[in-house]
């Protein structure tokens, strides 16, 4: 049986590796932009800020899009268009010009996470769907560890101009791969052989992707409850996986008096932490689903309720006077929100009406981005208030005890979405209906 499949993965994983190298870029060269375009700290904040502006709001639409025209569409031009504009960002002259390319980025990598979960839905079995999601969403961690390092390196070694375009030009390679290779079904695809097609096709609850027919207009999934389980437990998620990537360098150097070399090096732990452990997740839940030990909705919500009570070590980390015990907290908290993200991004597979899941994963994602937006905006005025990063991480934990109470109560049985029927009445989990 060929094995086309984990090459469609493996390009999966390496958009979002590229995903979140492209967005990490301006940071790295955010001294070198103050000095050079003489901006302040608060035109420096909003130019960073711009990215999520359009990332955001445009989920919903970038999802349709998929699922309307293809994944090999939508994430193709994702791709493509994010990394013209983190290469044409080396051309910037100023903070206008700064600001417009990076809401284009924003439009570009909206595609991306909705893209990606409606390619599972089509090229992998069920019983491979965490697997899967995992693994390309860990490329995230993995982006944010090494870019920091090899950036700053391409910066030293040549400007940031050049490495602008450097690092876009990675995302334009890819894109060429892409086209070349990819296929909207395993069935159209020249090296997916009759026994590899069977066991994906054999092995899905619903077959997306046979036909083109999409049952339902996207804003009539707000009437099931499963979808706001889904997009509320995620802002949880969200908010607290966000300190990792605005404020734990900070909290490392003023709260734990750490030098910025040490800084770096400790910064980096609980990503490399959370990579291992979404991807063991996502391997671990496929395989107690497969095996019949617990049903999927059991399964789902087992992994996520416990990822959850990892990530309340937040809470305890600034409780501690152990550096050493305090960083192990931190890596066990940021490991808590990747084992529950491991299920997260399997769900819109598992829920969508069918043809839908790239919708369903972009208004999931959408919400939970508002968490990213919130999150660093909320921790910064409970510092800059209190004095301490203390309460700010102990509200974070609280919001995590909300999304336990979330997926415990709300979510109901994990199963797909049926389209309502002729008779108006909807067929799958609504919002009325109690379990």
């Amino acid at each position: 049986m060929s094995r086309t499949r984990w090459v469609v993965a493996a390009l999966m994983w390496l958009a979002i590796a590229i995903n979140y190298i492209d967005r990490t870029v301006l940071s790295a060269a955010a001294p070198k932009l103050i000095e050079e375009f003489g901006l302040t700290p608060d035109m420096m904040g909003i130019v960073l800020s711009a990215f999520f502006w359009s990332y955001a709001l445009l989920q919903i639409p970038a999802g349709w899009v998929s699922d309307r025209y293809g994944q090999k569409v939508g994430l193709g031009a994702a791709v493509g268009s994010w990394s013209l504009a983190t290469a044409a960002t080396g051309l910037a002259s100023g903070f206008s010009s700064l600001v417009a390319l990076r809401v284009v980025l924003g439009v570009g990598e909206a595609g991306a996470y909705p893209a990606n979960a409606g390619i599972v839905s089509k090229w992998f079995p069920d019983k491979e769907r965490a697997t899967v999601s995992a693994l390309f969403d860990s490329a995230s961690k993995f982006g944010g560890a090494v870019a920091m390092p090899l950036i700053v390196a391409l910066i030293v070694l040549f400007d940031w101009r050049v490495t602008f375009a450097i690092v876009g030009s990675a995302g334009l390679l890819w894109f060429v791969v892409w086209w070349w290779f990819f296929t909207e079904t395993p069935e159209q695809h020249r090296r997916c052989d009759p026994q590899e097609v069977a066991y994906i096709r054999g092995g899905q609850t619903q077959r997306h992707g046979v036909d083109n027919e999409i049952p339902m207009k996207w804003y009539e999934l707000l009437k099931y409850r499963n979808i706001w389980a889904m997009c509320l437990g995620f802002f949880t998620i969200n908010y607290i996986s966000y300190f990792f990537i605005t404020w734990l360098p900070t909290y490392l150097v003023k709260e734990q008096h750490m030098g910025l070399l040490q800084m770096g090096f400790v910064a980096s732990l609980p990503l490399i932490c959370g990579l291992i452990a979404e991807v063991a997740a996502g391997w671990m839940s496929d395989r107690i689903v497969h095996s019949g030990r617990l049903s999927l909705t059991a399964t789902r919500k087992l992994f996520l309720i416990v990822g959850l009570l990892m990530a309340l070590c937040i809470g305890l980390a600034p409780l501690s006077s152990s550096v050493v015990f305090t960083v192990a907290l931190l890596c066990i908290a940021k490991s808590g929100t990747t084992v529950a993200a491991s299920q997260v991004w399997a769900l819109p597979g598992d829920v969508a009406p069918k043809n839908m899941a790239s919708t369903v994963a972009g208004l999931q994602n959408m919400v939970s981005n508002f968490g990213g937006v919130i999150g660093p905006v909320v921790t910064g005025a409970i510092v800059g208030a209190t004095g301490s990063f203390k309460m700010a991480l102990l509200f974070s934990a609280g919001l995590g005890v909300l999304g336990i109470l979330n997926y415990a109560f709300l979510l109901g049985k994990v199963k797909p979405i049926v389209a309502p029927t002729k008779s108006g009445e909807p067929s799958g989990v609504v919002m009325s209906t109690a379990h």
